[in-house]
């Protein structure tokens, strides 16, 4: 007989979306401001410092038609 654990896992995704309308693109001032703010709140979620090492792949840029998407996934089991 096989031995297992069934989980439900919740995923929550957080966004911070910055405009960047053709043909020039988003502002760099506009990125860094959400770029600063998902970090703080990356931080926060994970109870690391300000000084703290940061992981690489902590926040995901993804460009879209009209907009640039920084994000975080964060993965917990289900209560």
């Amino acid at each position: 007989m096989a031995t297992y654990t069934p989980r439900t896992i919740t995923t929550t995704r957080r966004e911070w979306a910055v405009p960047a309308s053709k043909p020039y693109g988003a502002a760099a001032a506009e990125i860094g401001k959400a770029w600063a703010v998902a970090e703080r709140a990356y931080r926060e979620q994970h109870d690391l410092g300000k000084d703290a090492f940061l992981p690489d792949n902590a926040l995901v840029f993804t460009p879209g038609d009209d907009e640039i998407v920084i994000s975080f996934t964060i993965e917990a089991e289900a209560a």
